[in-house]
């Protein structure tokens, strides 16, 4: 998006002369251009600075303190998993402390069409009907006894600079996954995706709302449940 400077000294609440001079700086270190009508946009220099940071980063660096926190927190254990072709791979776990818990380890090749992992991923990168129109506009998605009869996952997309990057999952036994374990796992996991998504240099607005939205509906039952009573 392009903007003359007289927008951008009003948006800005600054003297037009005092944009000039600092856009003047800006062009000469390539963080803005100038087209040939005069107005300004953003200039390579800050998409090289988010390559060379993306390429610093290590996935683990910035998610396992966050699945440790959510395991912490739940009980349950995490997993993140990435898209490769046909198939997910698990690339970092964090084990529940449960002496009963779901078998993933690091490295382990699951399907993309069962679990709910899978179905992020495939909902992120364009499966077409539902689920995955709902899983597109909720950020999350739930399953029970998909992968494994006996066990439950919970899973949000985290996202790179206007890509899904993986999926964060919640997973544990049927036994110990209920409706109010379900509601309060999704309002953590969809706050560690939005956590995740922008130190990765992605968008989270999405994430965000789909988070108020939960938020906002468990407002309204809790005001409900008290008039009822």
């Amino acid at each position: 998006m392009a903007l003359p400077l007289c927008e951008i000294s009003q948006r800005c609440n600054l003297y037009k002369s005092t944009v000039l001079r600092i856009a003047q700086s800006l062009l000469r270190r390539n963080y803005l251009q100038r087209l040939e009508d005069g107005s300004y946009q953003i200039g390579p220099a800050p998409l090289i600075l988010a390559a060379l940071y993306q390429h610093s980063v290590r996935l683990g660096d910035l998610l396992l303190p966050l699945m440790r926190e959510l395991v912490d927190q739940t009980g349950e254990s995490m997993s993140i998993y990435l898209r490769n072709g046909d198939v997910r791979v698990c690339l970092h776990r964090v084990d529940s402390k449960h002496a009963v818990r779901d078998n993933v380890r690091e490295g382990d090749v699951l399907p993309l069409e069962r679990g709910s992992g899978g179905r992020i991923l495939l909902a992120f990168s364009g499966a077409k009907g539902e689920p995955y129109e709902t899983i597109r506009a909720e950020h999350c998605y739930t399953s029970v006894g998909e992968l494994d009869a006996e066990t439950a996952g919970i899973s949000v997309p985290f996202f790179g600079t206007g890509q899904v990057m993986g999926a964060m999952s919640l997973t544990g036994p049927r036994s110990r996954i209920d409706e109010t374990f379900i509601a309060n796992a999704r309002v953590l996991l969809l706050r560690a995706a939005a956590r995740a998504t922008s130190s990765l240099g992605g968008d989270a607005s999405a994430i965000n709302q789909s988070l108020a939205a939960i938020l906002a509906s468990k407002r309204r039952s809790t005001r409900t449940t008290r008039s009822a009573r």
